[in-house]
């Protein structure tokens, strides 16, 4: 069986290189890819500040849900941009979060559409369905090409705590 995972992370750290490119306030992160279910639902990324510590010097986090990857190249890069619009509003101190970073504020919407994302408003999480328009599709081409190459395989949804499975709002993600 061929390597799954190097292949993964390595497409993932080259697209959020090619974010950075466009976008110079997204820092560095350390990559991470496991399940995104929880009994609260399914997580399909999330930036996370200093999290990380490499010697005394704090790296931030970029968690990538397994569970997401069956959108395929996309829908991981809107996951990407999603993320990444967090890690820039980390970097300007902007508060884009609410509810221990469930909620998405319009703070955040204003930084995510920056990233050339669409996103819808749900009540309990706020400005955090995403979706990736024709035109950043076609920005990010080579990138998405790269991800559906590397995307292999993904994980099963889990069955949730509550008895329903997770779900991902018909290919629209909430992140």
């Amino acid at each position: 069986m061929e390597n799954v995972s190097s292949p993964l992370v390595k497409a993932i750290k080259q697209t959020w290189k090619a974010i950075q490119r466009r976008h110079s306030d997204v820092p560095e992160v350390v990559a991470t890819l496991a399940s995104g279910t929880s009994a609260r639902g399914m997580k399909i990324g999330h930036f996370a500040a200093d999290r990380w510590l490499r010697g005394e010097d704090a790296i931030h986090e970029l968690f990538i849900g397994g569970e997401g990857l069956a959108r395929g190249g996309v829908g991981t890069i809107g996951t990407l941009l999603h993320e990444a619009g967090h890690a820039a509003a980390a970097a300007r101190g902007i508060q884009d979060t609410s509810r221990q970073g469930r909620y998405h504020n319009k703070r955040f919407k204003v930084v995510a559409e920056s990233f050339g994302l669409t996103l819808d408003q749900v009540s309990s999480i706020g400005w955090s369905v995403t979706t990736v328009p024709d035109a950043t599709a076609a920005l990010y081409a080579a990138e998405i090409r790269r991800l559906d190459a590397a995307i292999t395989a993904h994980r099963r949804a889990e069955t949730t705590g509550s008895g329903g499975r997770t779900g991902n709002n018909n290919g629209k993600a909430a992140e």
